[in-house]
């Protein structure tokens, strides 16, 4: 597996930090984080978040002081409202760093959660309208030479000073409290851009003879200079508070467009509950229920948390959860998950789950914790955004003085100094990878494939092969008995169904459920309790029943005529043998089926064009695994593989220069999940294969395993031309600047345009759509 990078700390806890602007942000705030011994920070410049890893006596309040150090306001992340748990089935508690848990994210403002509070957006609205109504006729007059009349550009100084002072106002405040911490970040060069164009303007006006009042100015795109009277830029001191202001706020529509996601998953979450108790119901706050209590779900509502029908039948809506459109019937016995639409009858159902206990709420923290992290890439552009501003403002003053000391015209000297401070702006950077991330980890939440984090998407990039395991992933895992063998002489087919079915009663593997299910079946009353229960992973169980021990098992060698005969005749017809042994003797053979998965041929066949090699590693015998195999056109098979072997089996392919990928779904499976490069784990597995795996596929559909691959492969694909637009856009665009083919106001045009380009590349990942299903594609099952 793929481990946060630098996750080093004890104590995970989250942070909002508000008033960060670009990529430079971002760096000062983790640079400042990071000067406290054992801390390290990941800050999103896309949510507006810091993930804090830190020691246990490091307390929250120090990681606020230092971020207010930064010159950034700063809050805890609330905790949510319904109760909590520990997160160790699912978040990154499970590969050793404890977690605050937590349950649904609480979606805050319904707009923005990491953003503006909705009066600061309110009045962000009003500064760009003002802003917008000062600015045109100043933009319309300077740029129209036939309108501009007597007087014209005193009219223009009159509603460019607003604009200059109120409109801009955010910009000189942050770059003033940045200076003050010896940091210069965006706003900086803004309000130095601003500041610079203005004050030419005033000299123009005063001292310049543009004050003239029957004064004319010719537009040009390019700057002009070497002219008998001094131009005027109120129209560059105008248009870039404008444009900035404009870019920002559909910079941010389109950034919540790529937290969409995360906000309907949240929104699934259930605010009251009807509970039933004593014939009587009554409405509760969903934040009091509590396990074992019975609620009611009507026709058209939604399930409020997980649980267990105890009466009515329906079908049930799991779309937003697992992506599936098929309704999934439910009765009695059945299980329901929070967050699913009730179609049809009314429901009893047992709540068995709460809060952050949920499996909506697992998906909510495994989502919001890959939109946390960042991709190599990213990280870099973050270090070089830490030197980018600085160097800017360095590289306008060497203009300055350069065009100057050459004898050129004042005019041009300031004109190219403001345009190099203007169009340079690393905010492209910063959004460069979390707005991909953000629109790819939400995109694959609503197909059901969750991603913990950029480091799995990167790995999932390059996976060039996958261990699947048999049962549960390629197959069903929903096994039945096909026959019962007993021994002759022995204590009777029966009675040894009857104590394997009781041994088995402590089992969560697949097979244990089966035995279990058929014996209750075949025979007559409850079956008997079992101590001592042991499970093997990869061997089997042994308990005390009634007084004896009983082992049901993989057979081994040496088994009885009879067994053995039922042994070869289950392993011809490609079925499960388990050995039923009761106080060290052989009595029973029971075998059973499992068929494959309905998508599992031609997820393989997909894997397969992707350039990735599947192979199949199961604890089944030679002859089912390999009947398997030749059902789905796998030819590299390890049988008998126990989850020491598994991994044994990870390591030696890892060894051997290959990129691995195991994906599985049982106990057994979690320890080949954790040694590979990427785990992926089967949303209907075991709690403790999804905690080992970076890639959970919620809707139990094999096939989205190359959904998972093409969508990683289009992210990295998307953040890569995301990285080198943003670079490529200052590469091109400073020089002009630097040599007076670029002014001012285009340069704010073209600053603001290269933010809400690499955010609208982005947003195209919001509607990534899975390769279609081929039709004729035949769907096989396992021999019976």
């Amino acid at each position: 597996m793929t481990p946060e990078s630098g996750t080093v700390a004890g104590v995970t806890t989250d942070l909002v930090v508000r008033g960060m602007t670009c990529a430079a942000c971002v760096n000062r705030v983790e640079k400042r984080l990071s000067r406290i011994d054992g801390v390290t920070a990941s800050v999103n410049l896309a949510t507006g978040r810091a993930r804090v890893h830190h020691p246990a006596e490091v307390t929250p309040a120090e990681l606020l002081a230092a971020v207010e150090r930064a010159g950034y306001e700063t809050e805890l992340v609330p905790p949510p409202a319904s109760r909590t748990a520990p997160a160790a089935a699912t978040g990154p508690a499970a590969s050793g760093t404890p977690v605050a848990a937590t349950g649904p994210e609480d979606p805050g403002d319904p707009d923005d959660p990491a953003g503006p509070t909705r009066e600061e957006a309110r009045k962000d609205r009003e500064r760009l309208l003002i802003t917008t109504l000062l600015c045109l006729p100043v933009l319309v007059l300077s740029m129209v030479p036939a309108l501009q009349f007597r007087n014209w550009q005193w009219l223009c100084l009159v509603l460019a000073a607003p604009v200059v002072v109120w409109s801009a106002w955010p910009f000189h405040v942050r770059a003033v409290r940045g200076l003050r911490h010896s940091a210069a970040t965006m706003d900086t060069l803004v309000s130095i851009g601003v500041v610079a164009s203005f004050a030419w303007s005033l000299y123009a006006l005063f001292l310049g003879g543009a004050g003239d009042p029957g004064m004319r100015m010719p537009f040009s795109l390019l700057p002009q200079a070497g002219t008998e009277v001094a131009h005027v830029y109120l129209e560059a001191a105008v248009a870039v508070p404008l444009f900035v202001l404009t870019g920002r706020h559909l910079e941010a529509r389109a950034r919540r467009g790529t937290g969409a996601a995360l906000r309907s998953l949240a929104g699934l979450a259930a605010k009251d509950v009807t509970v039933r108790e004593d014939g009587r119901e009554r409405l509760l706050p969903i934040e009091e229920l509590v396990p074992g209590q019975g609620f009611v779900v009507r026709p058209g509502e939604r399930v409020a948390t997980d649980g267990v029908v105890v009466s009515g039948n329906s079908a049930l809506d799991l779309s937003l959860i697992t992506g599936e459109s098929d309704p999934v019937e439910v009765g009695p016995g059945r299980a329901v998950v929070g967050g699913a639409v009730n179609m049809g009858g009314l429901l009893l159902v047992q709540a068995t789950a709460v809060g952050a206990d949920t499996r909506l709420a697992r998906i909510t923290h495994l989502v919001t914790e890959a939109q946390a992290g960042k991709a190599r890439a990213q990280r870099l552009a973050d270090q070089v955004a830490g030197v980018f501003v600085p160097a800017v403002l360095s590289l306008a003053v060497t203009v300055l003085g350069f065009w100057l000391g050459a004898g050129a015209d004042p005019q041009a000297a300031v004109t190219a100094a403001v345009a190099i401070l203007v169009v340079a702006c690393p905010c492209a950077l910063g959004l460069a990878t979390p707005t991909a991330l953000m629109a790819a980890t939400g995109r694959g939440a609503r197909l059901g494939i969750l991603v913990r984090g950029p480091q799995a998407l990167e790995a999932l990039r390059h996976v060039d092969v996958i261990v699947l395991d048999k049962t549960g992933t390629l197959t069903t895992g929903h096994m039945s008995v096909v026959r019962v063998t007993g021994t002759a002489g022995g204590i009777g087919r029966d009675a040894a169904l009857r104590l394997a079915g009781a041994v088995e009663q402590g089992s969560e593997h697949p097979l244990g459920r089966a035995v279990v299910s058929y014996a209750q079946r075949a025979t007559e009353g409850p079956l008997p309790g079992v101590v001592g229960f042991l499970a093997v992973p990869g061997s089997g169980v042994t308990g005390i029943v009634e007084g004896r021990r009983v082992e049901v098992r993989t057979p081994g060698e040496g088994l009885p005529a009879s067994l053995a005969q039922a042994l070869a005749e289950a392993e011809a017809a490609a079925l499960t043998p388990v050995l039923v042994r009761v106080d060290g003797f052989d009595e029973a053979l029971i075998a059973l089926g499992d068929a494959l998965r309905p998508g599992s041929y031609r997820a393989v066949d997909r894997l397969r064009r992707l350039g990735v090699e599947p192979v199949l590693a199961t604890g089944d015998r030679e002859a089912t695994a390999r009947a398997v195999a030749r059902e789905l056109g796998i030819t590299q098979v390890h049988a008998h593989c126990t989850p020491e072997g598994k991994a044994a089996l990870v390591r030696e392919l890892r060894g051997g220069g290959r990129r691995v990928a195991v994906i599985g779904d049982g106990v057994n499976d979690a320890a080949a999940l954790a040694e590979a490069d990427l785990g992926i784990a089967m949303g209907s597995g075991t709690d403790v294969a999804i905690g080992a795996a970076d890639v959970t596929l919620v809707r139990g559909d094999i096939e989205a395993v190359a959904d998972a691959v093409r969508l990683a492969r289009r992210t990295l694909a998307t953040i890569r031309l995301n990285l080198v637009w943003a670079f490529g856009y200052n590469a091109v665009t400073v020089p002009l600047a630097a040599v007076g083919l670029l002014g001012p106001m285009l340069a704010a045009a073209a600053m603001s345009a290269s933010s809400l380009l690499v955010v609208a590349n982005s947003l195209r990942l919001r509607t990534w759509h899975p390769a279609p299903k081929r039709l004729g594609t035949p769907v096989r099952k396992a021999s019976r």
